[in-house]
């Protein structure tokens, strides 16, 4: 099962959490702190980067192409409505996108994403779950990997993989390792 763990400074120490998921063998790191200032986000990213060589843990940035270059991570996680994903392929290594209906998942498949994330799942504090059944349409639409995001827990992971996930991204649950 392939995990994502999505940073948020705001829920705990995201340096003390990126250590923690590259000792437990994440697959990627998601820098998604979107309302940090240019050179802090730069920073934070090649502190992760940092944190995670010479692990199979790869280092994405939220949306930003210019940081992931400066910065030698690995690539862009785009959000649904962010840069152009067939402009963002061509510059990184690996390009993950969120998608929230099967139109978009095979939008971004087309522009040869790595790896679509869809949800939310199940309910979160912020917004309404779209359900296991979205997740199954999804599945069954495109060939590229889906990680499931929102609400997910080690106890539903289990359906969001039976939904035909390849995995999970999380906040919440990666912070807590």
């Amino acid at each position: 099962m392939i995990r994502c763990y999505v940073t948020d400074r705001r829920q705990g120490d995201v340096i003390a959490s990126a250590r923690r998921c590259i000792d437990t063998g994440v697959d990627y790191i998601q820098i998604r702190e979107k309302d940090l200032p240019t050179a802090a986000l730069l920073e934070l990213a090649v502190r992760i980067r940092d944190l995670a060589a010479g692990s199979a843990t790869r280092v994405l940035v939220n949306d930003r192409l210019d940081v992931a270059i400066a910065a030698q991570i690995d690539g862009v996680h785009l959000p649904a409505y962010g840069l152009p994903a067939v402009q963002v392929r061509p510059r990184v290594r690996i390009l993950g996108v969120s998608t929230h209906s099967v139109a978009e998942a095979i939008a971004a498949e087309q522009a040869q994403a790595d790896f679509i994330v869809f949800g939310p799942i199940f309910e979160t504090p912020e917004k309404k779950p779209v359900g296991l059944e979205a997740l199954r349409c999804v599945t069954a639409a495109v060939h590229v990997p889906v990680l499931a995001i929102g609400g997910i827990t080690h106890a539903n992971s289990k359906h969001v993989v039976g939904a035909g996930a390849a995995g999970i991204a999380a906040i919440r649950l990666f912070q807590s390792l």
